[in-house]
């Protein structure tokens, strides 16, 4: 017996503009956990494996996309989709290869491609990253649409969590630092190619 109800209604209500206080993200998802059965602790240990560094890679893609669960296969294809077409972007910013580096899987038409490619065409590289989140979120309530009290639900709140979480560790002032760092890192090794 799964306890959706009791889990869904203690979630507390967030925005992307939501502050932690004195909770964090992890302790969210650890009280979440607790709640949850061996199966779905599973589901939610696999999704969690994809935030750890270097885990978005081709094996994880693979297993994500041909998951038994629909809504993973379906945020994962899109979240794949997303990061080759930022991958593409930077690529012809840096007069690479096209493909260069995108993890080659077919995940078939990407309907959201022209609402990326806008996006990526901004000039302030934070507001880029920022309307990118905008779209992910967007995603996530397209998806659970009609789901009230089930995984889904669950598992969308879990990656709203982790969205919230890297702009709450990223104030402005200091994200503008890194994207410039960045940007600055990628001018110097096109410099060098």
């Amino acid at each position: 017996m799964n306890n959706y109800y009791y889990i869904v209604a203690s979630l507390p209500a967030i925005a992307q503009d939501w502050k932690f206080g004195d909770i964090t993200a992890e302790s969210i998802v650890g009280e979440i956990k607790e709640r949850s059965t061996p199966a779905d602790l599973a589901v939610i240990d696999f999704i969690e494996s994809g935030f750890a560094d270097g885990g978005l890679n081709e094996d994880f893609y693979r297993k994500a996309i041909s998951h038994k669960l629909p809504f993973i296969r379906e945020y994962y294809t899109f979240d794949l989709n997303v990061r080759n077409a930022k991958v593409r972007f930077l690529n012809k910013a840096l007069g690479r290869e096209a493909d260069k580096d995108v993890i080659d899987i077919d995940t078939g038409e990407f309907e959201d491609a022209a609402a990326v490619d806008s996006i990526l065409d901004g000039k302030d590289i934070l507001g880029r990253e920022k309307a990118l989140d905008d779209l992910y979120w967007e995603k996530l309530d397209s998806m659970t649409v009609h789901h009230y009290f089930d995984m889904d639900v669950i598992l969308a709140f879990i990656f709203k969590l982790h969205i919230i979480d890297r702009w709450h560790k990223l104030d402005e002032q200091r994200g503008r630092e890194m994207f410039k760092k960045l940007v600055d890192e990628i001018i110097d090794n096109k410099k060098q190619i």
